[in-house]
């Protein structure tokens, strides 16, 4: 199966190194940005050597793939990734982070702590034993560090934006009971989590329960037993099925069926969803504001991402709007209108596209730069769609006027009566013409431009014609007394009016035109804002709710077995 995945093997998003501190890797941004899905990013942490790189490959259907290691020297510098297709959302991606482990003495990992629930619409805590106050205070440094540590505290509407938490208990040794009843791993988190009264030490001790109960509404626990015997345990990637305790399977089975079915989309404030791409700028986004010393803002973070996305959602619609364009038109088009009628629906096909894509922050200027693109691309079409006409048209009167042109050479008009003669020939290849199919929009112009091209060949013919005829004196007389003129000067004048008259209409089509794409694109963008308040109303409904979901209490904790 690895050989069907995107990604055969796990990649280093972001090391973790001595000299430089934490650096974002070239190769994971190229995979990344060539994810356009939405994606479901799950993230484990904890304390080193607790077994989290054997979860992250049973997450992605795999043995093998992220590093286990088997001393006790961590393997995992930074935060590895790996991207999947999601196993139960078609069209979405699953991408896997596993991050260096908590309490690496050879490491600073707090960072990459906070680096791990910023990235991550699933967060999972791999600890071993029991949710105890050691537990606890494993992950009270970096949690309550990164809610403190040079910042105020997060506005209350970011809690809606952080992971859903998971905590995962290894080689669990308690009984799940409490006062003599049978509870589940949820019930055994929450009790761990209630909050003692008092003051001094038990600040201490409700200080990480407050963060988790605070900054992750969304709760969930999952206890493991031990998966082998001890002396398997360094080979626990090669060991089959049947080696692996059956307790652990089952637990493991459940565990992977809830990530892959109930891990959200990674969104942002604003409820904009997350796609691959945008996930590489996130971490961008995140290290640079590390490196400089400042701490990750997710306002700030969401207005540089907005910059970001919409410049590329201008990109695709224009790219999608060529497309579909090039797919459509046949050029040259009989008419300006048939054009135009193709361009509207490519138009609001990459409109549709640009509002499914692009942040509200800013979103104005970039809809300006969106119409400007369109445009110019229109532009082209049209000009294309001349000349197509233009070189059929050209063309077709080249072939049709074929047998005059010898007869010029032949000198076959150079006769007496063989100006009318001339005329003849050329009303008959006028009429030929304008029977042709699929001329475009330049039919009329060119045979203009043509018939005005024989002027001086027709009064060469008819001057000829008169001074070989015995009425020469006859026909000049008449001739400039304007009873007879050159071919068909009335018909050519009123058809050099028609042409300027189909012009006209043509510009004022255009202008309609933009007059179209104006309120289309107002009418979209209302409906954008009014979607985004929709959002924000919910956002505020879904604060009122966990706000008045803090329960209180003394924690009891279960019997040990």
């Amino acid at each position: 199966m690895a050989s069907e995945l995107p990604m055969p093997v796990p990649v280093c998003l972001i090391e973790n190194t001595q000299t430089e501190g934490l650096v974002v890797q070239q190769e994971a941004l190229r995979v990344l940005s060539e994810l356009t899905q939405p994606v479901v990013v799950v993230a484990i942490t904890g304390p080193y050597r607790t077994g989290k790189s054997y979860l992250m490959n049973r997450l992605a259907r795999q043995r093998k793939g992220f590093s286990l290691g088997s001393s006790v020297q961590s393997h995992t510098k930074g935060i590895w990734m790996w991207c999947l297709p999601h196993p139960c959302q078609p069209g979405h991606t699953l991408v896997l982070l596993d991050t260096e482990g908590l309490g690496d003495v050879e490491k600073n990992d707090t960072w990459i702590f906070v680096l791990a629930i910023l990235l991550a619409s699933t967060i999972i805590y791999n600890s071993k034993g029991t949710i105890d106050q050691p537990a606890m205070e494993q992950l009270q440094y970096p949690c309550w560090e990164s809610r403190t540590r040079d910042a105020p505290p997060l506005p209350e509407k970011f809690v809606l934006f952080f992971p859903t938490f998971i905590w995962a208990v290894r080689d669990f040794t308690l009984q799940l009971e409490l006062d003599g009843k049978e509870i589940s791993a949820d019930d055994y988190l929450e009790n761990a989590l209630r909050l003692k009264d008092g003051e001094g030490t038990v600040q201490r001790y409700n200080q990480t329960r407050e963060c988790i109960r605070q900054y992750f509404p969304e709760r969930k626990c999952f206890v493991f037993d031990q998966p082998a015997h001890k002396r398997d345990l360094v080979r626990l990637e090669e060991l089959q099925d049947d080696e692996i305790d059956v307790e652990f399977q089952q637990q493991l089975e459940k565990f992977c069926s809830y990530i892959w079915e109930k891990s959200p989309l990674k969104t942002i404030p604003g409820g904009y969803i997350i796609t691959g791409n945008l996930l590489g700028k996130l971490a961008e986004t995140y290290v640079e504001t590390i490196r400089s010393g400042a701490v990750p803002c997710l306002e700030s973070t969401v207005l540089t991402l907005a910059e970001t996305a919409n410049a590329a959602a201008v990109k695709e619609a224009v790219t999608l709007y060529r497309d579909l364009m090039e797919q459509r038109v046949k050029l040259p088009t009989e008419t300006l209108q048939e054009l135009l009628e193709l361009h509207k629906q490519c138009e609001q096909e990459a409109l549709e596209l640009f509002m499914a894509r692009a942040f509200k922050e800013g979103i104005c200027s970039s809809q300006t730069e969106l119409i400007v693109g369109v445009e110019a691309v229109k532009e082209k079409f049209c000009t294309d769609n001349d000349q197509a006409s233009r070189d059929k048209c050209e063309a077709a009167l080249r072939d049709l006027s074929q047998v005059m042109e010898r007869r010029i050479s032949n000198g076959t008009y150079n006769v007496s009566g063989g100006y009318q003669l001339f005329r003849e020939d050329q009303q008959a290849l006028v009429e030929k013409y304008q029977e042709l199919p699929g001329k475009g929009v330049k039919a009329d112009a060119v045979l203009q431009e043509f018939l005005q091209s024989r002027r001086s060949l027709a009064e060469s013919i008819l001057s000829t014609d008169l001074s070989l005829t015995e009425k020469d004196k006859e026909l000049k007389s008449n001739f400039w007394a304007g009873e007879m003129p050159l071919p068909r000067e009335n018909q050519r004048a009123e058809h050099k009016r028609e042409v300027q008259k189909k012009k006209e209409a043509e510009d004022k089509q255009k202008s309609q035109d933009r007059l179209h794409t104006c309120q289309a694109h107002t009418v979209r963008l209302r409906q954008k804002l009014e979607d985004q308040h929709a959002k924000q109303l919910t956002e505020h409904r879904r604060m009122i709710v966990h706000k008045s979901k803090v329960p209180s209490g003394r924690a009891r904790a279960p019997r040990c077995g």
